[in-house]
């Protein structure tokens, strides 16, 4: 899967709270609402090409909707992340939010109870 770009990002977020959209359903929730409507409609082809997005066509209107699921995004997302930057360990992982304060002793004991459920 292809790194996306903060506007890629952007807009697959709306796509996938939205779940089918036309361009113009996009742009009301986008942060920068200055964006053009050709470079919104640019941008989801380019996440087409990625293989993020797909449409139906209604005649020469694309409706678009996400091929790529949050959960998966996210989970891709994350292993590469923690591959890049972590040396492949979410053990370092949870210890930097740990140490950088971004997350509390409690959060980690329902982390702990999480994994323990599983085992079961």
């Amino acid at each position: 899967m292809e790194k996306l770009t903060n506007k890629e990002e952007e807009i697959m977020r709306v796509l996938w709270e939205l779940e089918t959209a036309f361009v113009k359903d996009v742009l009301p929730n986008l942060k920068d609402q200055k964006l053009h409507y050709n470079t919104v409609s640019t941008i989801i082809r380019k996440l087409e090409e990625k293989g993020y997005v797909s449409h139906k066509a209604y005649g020469k209107t694309h409706q678009y909707f996400p091929k790529i699921s949050k959960e998966m995004y996210r989970k891709q997302f994350m292993n590469m992340a923690t591959k890049r930057f972590f040396d492949n360990s979410f053990k370092n992982v949870v210890s930097f939010f740990a140490k950088e304060e971004k997350i509390s002793a409690d959060e980690l004991r329902e982390i702990l109870d999480i994994i323990e459920k599983k085992k079961k």
